[in-house]
């Protein structure tokens, strides 16, 4: 059974519905269906796949080139290989059953290994596997964030299509997103935070001012490296977060907003020491400290920033060693946790954080923390006594 429905915006082809059914009576009914389909344009209306479209989609769509490097890589790597080829009218009338099935993949192993018994190859080509230490396969899921920044791509793209008439409604509408898991922040404590600062330290004064400045500040690593002398107004005691260094280029904050921080007299001395020493080691190649140099960098011009992941590496290297469970981000934990704690308003936190919603605070980075529920359980119980002896 075929039945005409209009025409393909992307190619100008005609389209047709069509279907099989065993006996007549069933063909009545299939044509009643597919009739009702066109008429209410329950059906998509071009031939295009959703590799196409994604092609289409993603060169226009308006995103920073870091969030569009990201998209690249999850199109490439897992959309494509798995539904590129699927038809738009396909997605149409089955995208739960089509996507659902499709997230089930990479939640129970990343390369979607089905069940079988694979290899981890260590080198591309032929090799010989004991010699290289290659390893049987072992099932390594995706994140819930991983698969649902998939599903946000989809999204994205099926809303385009609906915005260009290519389908009649968005298909991702009814797909039931992965679910997002509970944040559940553990920040160093006070003590082993010390630790890490003062190992740091004597590793390299650096290295020890870059963990200062991040637990001081709540500055996330990009925006540490980042970090310019002409950031830093010394006098004031003001540190200024302009930018964010991510994947080897420099973008907006997260918020995209420039906020200003204080930092305290300690602080400022340290910075002070830091500065003297970059002074001193470009004057020996005759050369003045320039204000848009890198506060950190491992160039000797200071001209490049380092590289936030190396930092995340150095730390939990540090961190290992010092047999503490923490990693490099969980010290916006510890000034979250820490500053409301002290009893710093959230507004206040927030900010100095770069959340635009003070909700992101609470829910992402202000830990549990037994002191502070200690301290509310002793305000309750003297009113009740109080209020028991007054009966």
């Amino acid at each position: 059974m075929r039945v005409p429905a209009g025409s393909d915006p992307v190619t100008g082809e005609r389209l047709r519905l069509h279907g099989t059914a065993p006996t007549e009576r069933e063909a009545e009914k299939l044509r009643t269906k597919l009739l009702a389909e066109a008429d209410q344009f329950r059906s998509a209306r071009t031939a295009a796949n959703l590799s196409y479209l994604l092609d289409r989609w993603l060169p226009q769509h308006d995103v920073d080139e870091n969030t569009r490097t990201s998209y690249e890589s999850l199109i490439r790597n897992h959309i494509k290989p798995a539904l590129g080829a699927v038809p738009l009218t396909t997605l149409t009338r089955k995208a739960t059953e089509v996507v659902e099935q499709f997230y089930a993949g990479p939640r129970r192993c990343r390369p979607r290994c089905d069940g079988r018994t694979l290899v981890d190859h260590r080198t591309i080509g032929q090799h010989d596997c004991a010699a290289t230490a290659c390893k049987p396969h072992q099932c390594l899921p995706h994140s819930s964030s991983t698969v649902g920044r998939i599903h946000a791509v989809l999204s994205a793209a099926c809303t385009a299509a609906l915005r260009w008439g290519w389908i009649p409604f968005n298909p991702m509408d009814a797909v039931r997103p992965p679910s997002k898991p509970r944040p559940n922040p553990s920040p160093p404590t006070p003590a082993e935070t010390a630790r890490l600062v003062e190992e740091a330290a004597r590793q390299s004064p650096e290295w020890g001012l870059f963990l200062w400045l991040a637990v001081v500040t709540g500055a996330s690593r990009g925006e540490m490296c980042a970090l310019r002398w002409f950031d830093l107004d010394l006098a004031s005691g003001v540190m200024t977060i302009r930018r964010s260094y991510v994947w080897g280029r420099e973008k907006d904050p997260k918020n995209h907003q420039m906020r200003r921080v204080s930092i305290d007299e300690a602080t400022v001395d340290l910075i002070r020491q830091h500065e003297v020493e970059c002074a001193r080691t470009l004057a020996l190649a005759g050369e003045p400290l320039d204000p848009a140099a890198y506060v950190f960098s491992a160039a000797p011009d200071r001209s490049r920033p380092r590289n936030p992941s190396a930092m995340t590496h150095r730390f939990k290297r540090l961190a290992d060693r010092l047999g503490i469970d923490a990693h490099l981000h969980a010290l916006r934990h510890y000034a979250a946790t820490d500053l409301l704690t002290a009893g710093v308003d959230l507004r206040t936190v927030s900010g100095r954080l770069g959340h635009g919603d003070g909700t992101i605070t609470l829910r992402h980075y202000a830990a549990w923390v037994n002191q502070a529920d200690q301290r509310a359980a002793s305000i309750l119980s003297p009113r009740l006594a109080i209020d028991a002896s007054r009966q």
